[in-house]
């Protein structure tokens, strides 16, 4: 019978690329991470990896291999989760999720999770989408919280499960003393009295600049990016000087908004808004913990 341990080393080295950083995740040396692959090809009685240069890589039949193990490892990572938290929620669980999700409905999940579950224990790790993802497929968390923009959908991947829990407006935000701002009755405006207007997008995904570019490009014109920060505090600390405009989701106005003089509109003629989901891995199935936390984000 193959042995588990050495199957759960030739995925990762499957999905890690080198022995190295499977001896680096798994705790084990790289020489001990050899031998154990070296043991399973006696197991399998096939050859699973080929020499290329200083490195190796997966044969065809270590690749057929690879695609067992994991439905092997999913079973027996579902059993044993399944063992130890029956049927209250209870364990740890690790939610990645970016920063204005976190501030206005994670925060208040953690607080209340205390009181209605009190041998769940979630720990939340502050990391953008792509992160997130990541550290959802090494299995570091059980919950990725991402999001997406209508105008440039990004496409959840296919063999994780995706759990909607939002979807909220995305906002123009202007100085306070911006002509466009000085309307009371909060009618959206036209990007196009912004043609010269400088522009604040994100720095670390690119989802933020793509939306003001498709956005503009709806208006009729090439929008002038100048400053690309990640801080949406920084962002509304720099249109509050008049130092530029941006789009901003409307939790950004909840998480940080009546700190600064800046005004939020909604835009014309395009509708603009970001949703927000949460991905799990299948190999986790349903569980009560998941479900748990899956419910405190949705009623925030």
């Amino acid at each position: 019978m193959l042995d588990p341990v050495r199957l759960l080393l030739l995925r990762e080295l499957a999905d890690r690329g080198t022995m190295t950083a499977v001896a680096a995740a798994c705790g084990y040396t790289s020489s001990a991470v050899s031998q154990q692959l070296a043991v399973l090809e006696r197991e399998a009685g096939v050859q699973l990896l080929e020499r290329v240069g200083r490195r190796v890589r997966l044969t065809h039949e270590g690749l057929r291999l690879v695609a067992h193990a994991r439905i092997v490892l999913g079973a027996l990572e579902t059993a044993e989760r399944d063992l130890r938290a029956g049927g209250t929620p209870r364990g740890p669980i690790d939610v990645a999720c970016f920063s204005t999700f976190a501030a206005v409905h994670v925060v208040p999940a953690l607080v209340a999770s205390r009181e209605r579950y009190p041998d769940l224990q979630v720990s939340l790790h502050e990391l953008e989408p792509p992160e997130a993802l990541s550290a959802l497929r090494a299995r570091r968390c059980e919950v990725a919280v991402c999001y997406s923009y209508n105008l440039t959908p990004t496409p959840t991947p296919a063999e994780l499960d995706v759990h909607p829990l939002a979807v909220e407006p995305v906002l123009l935000a202007l100085p306070a003393d911006h002509a466009c701002a000085s309307d009371r009755d909060e009618r959206p405006v036209d990007l196009r009295s912004l043609t010269d207007a400088p522009w604040i997008v994100g720095s670390r995904e690119d989802g933020s600049a793509a939306l003001v570019q498709r956005a503009c490009a709806i208006a009729g014109f090439p929008p002038r990016i100048t400053h690309a920060v990640d801080d949406f505090q920084l962002v509304l600390r720099m249109v509050a000087h008049g130092l530029g405009v941006a789009l901003v989701p409307q939790l950004v106005a909840q998480a940080h908004g009546p700190s600064f003089d800046v005004v939020l509109r909604p835009v014309a003629d395009t509708e603009l808004t970001r949703a927000v989901y949460a991905m799990t891995h299948p190999s986790l199935g349903a569980r009560p913990p998941i479900d748990a936390v899956l419910n405190l984000l949705r009623s925030r």
